[in-house]
């Protein structure tokens, strides 16, 4: 069997599929992935799990499909989490150093960022990830990388990423009944950056919209930061459901409307083109133009992307991206969505494709904007995995607290042996320190211009 040390497994909880994959680092870098496997969503509705017996048997079949065909035995998974529960804040925390003469080191961003886990939420909820946004130095703004400089006073503004206490408990419930136990739960518009987006966009600014079935993510960067996420409650399913009720016809018949013959720009459609859909039950077929159906999907995706302007324009940095707007998700297939996107925001617009880290046999076949969710996870599995030293999960980070508060009194371990492992209850921005691990090398400070 292969070495589990280099394997990485992850599943994509969507509304209209549930996808599972396993991957391994190959030595020029690239990811190849093992096996993939996807599965009818029935379960879910605009990224909540409602139904957990449907999710299971379709979670079930997938993991087992994978293991079979990779020869995988795994039994630990990263997982998405979104819908709309999701929401964000803007927060500001410092921390008072002893001295101002010794040199900040990452254990003081981290113990920052630990800091900020214990903000106060409503009741039910609970903070997904922390996302640093700049730092301040003794009232030195603009601060990039701290580490190496002096200072008594280290404050940072924080982007924070907020959901439903019981939505991540079902997403656990749903992988513990196959068997399994969540690594991590990772927002998914942060996800699919990292299949689909390039440092230099993220440098540049650039908005990630990913068009699932049941919500629109969205991910904001600009200056190689986060700016802003989002999760839009509406996606490519209310645009099928409206051409069922517009057309009056089936569920199915909509979809397959929509994928083969739908377009998202109406005044570019053809006139005298039709379609013909036969008959419920032995009742006459009904012809659909096809500048109709577009013109029923151009109204709805106006109105999605109405909402994403909205939530761009929220960014702060809206007027920067000179990148503009990267689509993916399986609903950025729509014919002629580029040119409707490029019309209604005014930014550049390309879609965004999983395959510039991806190796393997299986590389084409996943190079689907649908899997880059999927594929992200798996890339920030191996961004977790890749440093020995890495910051505790957060299931090891209740283990390892439960066993300080027994040992910690025997022993008289100090605060210095145990910083690494943290204090177990701010177990979730352990995944947001490894990925600034090179922001935060030892190797000294950097500050924007002004």
């Amino acid at each position: 069997m292969k070495d589990q040390q280099s394997i990485v497994a992850a599943i994509d909880i969507g509304t209209t599929k549930i996808v599972c994959l396993v991957g391994r680092k190959n030595e020029s870098g690239k990811i190849d992935i093992l096996a993939l496997s996807k599965a009818p969503s029935t379960g879910v509705k605009r990224g909540v799990v409602l139904n957990i017996e449907e999710t299971v048997n379709a979670m079930k079949k997938t993991v087992e499909e994978v293991k079979h065909k990779s020869g995988v035995i795994f039994d630990e998974v990263y997982v998405g989490i979104a819908g709309q529960h999701i929401r964000t804040i803007q927060s500001r925390g410092y921390v008072n150093r002893e001295s101002d003469e010794d040199e900040i080191t990452r254990k003081d961003i981290e113990r920052l960022i630990r800091d900020m886990g214990q903000i106060p939420v409503d009741v039910g909820e609970e903070i997904i990830h922390v996302l640093p946004q700049n730092f301040i130095v003794d009232n030195e703004t603009g601060v990039k990388n701290p580490v190496g400089m002096s200072g008594r006073r280290l404050e940072a503004n924080f982007h924070i990423v907020i959901g439903k206490v019981a939505s991540a408990r079902n997403i656990e419930k749903c992988v513990n009944r196959v068997g399994l136990h969540v690594k991590d739960l990772v927002l998914e518009p942060l996800a699919s950056s990292s299949a689909v987006l390039t440092q230099d966009e993220m440098e540049a600014g650039v908005a990630l919209v990913d068009i699932g079935g049941g919500t629109t993510d969205i991910a904001v960067y600009y200056d190689n930061l986060i700016r802003h996420t989002a999760v839009i409650p509406f996606g490519g399913n209310v645009v099928t459901k409206d051409i069922k009720e517009g057309c009056k016809i089936l569920l199915k018949q909509a979809e397959l409307l929509k994928t083969t013959y739908g377009s998202a720009v109406g005044d570019i459609a053809p006139d005298d083109q039709v379609v013909t859909i036969p008959g419920i039950a032995g009742r006459e077929p009904k012809e659909i133009s096809f500048k109709f159906l577009a013109h029923i999907i151009q109204a709805r995706m106006e109105e999605i992307l109405d909402e994403v302007v909205y939530q761009i324009q929220g960014s702060g940095v809206a007027d920067k991206l000179a990148a503009g707007i990267v689509l993916t998700g399986g609903g950025s297939l729509l014919k002629d969505l580029i040119h409707l996107v490029r019309y209604r925001t005014g930014y550049d617009v390309r879609i965004g494709l999983p395959n510039h880290r991806l190796g393997g046999d299986l590389a084409d076949e996943i190079n689907q904007p649908m899997y880059s969710t999927a594929v992200g996870l798996i890339l920030e599995g191996f961004e977790q995995e890749k440093d020995n030293h890495r910051p505790a999960t957060k299931k090891e980070l209740k283990r390892k607290s439960e066993e300080e508060g027994k040992t910690q009194s025997d022993d008289g371990e100090s605060e210095e042996e145990t910083v690494d492992a943290g204090d177990g209850k701010n177990h979730l921005f352990n995944k947001m320190i490894n990925k600034l691990s090179t922001l935060f090398d030892e190797g000294g400070a950097t500050m924007d211009e002004e």
